[in-house]
């Protein structure tokens, strides 16, 4: 029977859980999932958000936050901090055994996405806030954010690049890191402390291209649905593999570097025609993660295999890719326009939770 622990000890894969919610932590859940084999967890605002409007379980921190004279977005920052913390000390353990797992998330603030020196800022913060080696901070792939991730690395710490969508913009993010590293050799830094992933969406690329296709109407853009996420991964792979060898790379790995790995992101099917395992199945390999939900990983441990397939098919997935250019569609307009539907769906559900905490403040002043 499948399994992630399988996934690890086989193929070299890491499943993390893409959630994180003060229900899980207090319930026992995450512990559970820990010794069930998930080796890292991931968030995002929207998770963020859902989690604490869903949920009682944040009431009466937040209540002593108001009372005790913050301002509802601070009281939010307090909020998530504390899942964080928690959600690390679980995770520790794992960490302290691997020193490539065991990692938990925290995003900065949507607001700063198109801003470099915000993005620093807020960063930095939170890496003061959370003084833990099993933090890393997501920073999204935008233009200034790149340049942010790379100042960030140049700095010594830990970064999840997130939202990226494009080869195009991989490429960036592969070289931000790589000079990063390079910058923080120079300040004689320790390279052995910096980890990072890069989180390379996957389903939502299925959605968008295969919606241009279905425009486009023709017979070869119709037979194209369903393989651009799969295609353009696997050549990200080689995209890191080849950042990772060679001269540059050995100089940073000498000095104790480790890989940036790539994290399959948006890994359930949006499509309910794809299979569900689609984007577990097929993006198998060593130095990587997978970042699933639980319905997710439950229909892998039921029905999905365990082989390595990201680097199997990779003159298929360029022929795929070409094809797809060929019929019409331009991926790196792909790529900039989830880049901004995910900025703008991040910056929604962080507005939306103030709203909601803030209607709380005034049902407290009610009383």
């Amino acid at each position: 029977m499948p399994s992630l622990t399988r996934l690890y000890e086989e193929q070299g894969q890491s499943v993390w859980l893409d959630n994180l919610t003060r229900p899980y932590l207090q319930d026992n859940t995450l512990f559970r999932l820990v010794n069930h084999g998930v080796r890292g967890v991931t968030a995002n605002p929207t998770i963020v958000a859902n989690a604490i409007e869903s949920s009682d379980a944040y009431d009466q921190q937040f209540h002593s936050l108001i009372t005790g004279g913050h301002t509802v977005e601070d009281a939010y920052w307090h909020l998530v901090i504390t899942d964080v913390i928690d959600a690390l000390r679980i995770l520790r353990p794992t960490f302290d055994n691997s020193r490539s797992d065991g990692f938990v998330s925290i995003e900065v603030a949507p607001e700063c996405a198109h801003d470099t020196e915000a993005t620093k800022t807020s960063a930095r913060t939170l890496h003061e806030r959370i003084h833990e080696p099993n933090l890393l901070v997501k920073i999204p792939a935008t233009g200034p954010g790149v340049r942010a991730i790379e100042a960030m690395i140049g700095e010594g710490r830990s970064i999840n690049v997130t939202l990226i969508f494009s080869l195009a913009r991989y490429r960036q993010v592969l070289e931000a890191y790589l000079s990063g590293l390079e910058t923080l050799a120079r300040r004689g830094g320790d390279l052995s402390g910096v980890h990072s992933v890069a989180s390379f969406f996957v389903s939502r690329v299925d959605s968008e291209v295969d919606h241009r296709l279905e425009k486009l109407g023709a017979d070869e853009a119709l037979a194209l649905r369903g393989r651009a996420a799969v295609a353009q991964a696997k050549l990200a792979y080689r995209l890191f593999r080849d950042a990772h060898t060679g001269a540059r790379w050995e100089r940073l790995a000498d000095r104790g570097a480790h890989v940036q790995r790539p994290l399959w992101a948006s890994t359930s099917t949006k499509n309910p025609h794809y299979p569900d395992t689609l984007y577990v199945d097929n993006l198998i390999g060593p130095d990587t993660v997978n970042t699933l939900t639980e319905s997710t990983m439950r229909a892998f441990e039921d029905h999905g295999t365990v082989a390595r397939t990201i680097d199997v098919g990779g003159a298929e997935a360029q022929e795929v890719m070409h094809a797809i250019a060929e019929a019409g569609v331009n991926m790196d307009d792909v790529g900039d326009t989830l880049e901004t539907d995910g900025i703008a769906a991040f910056q929604a559900a962080f507005t939306h939770v103030l709203g909601t905490l803030d209607a709380k403040t005034h049902a407290l002043s009610d009383r």
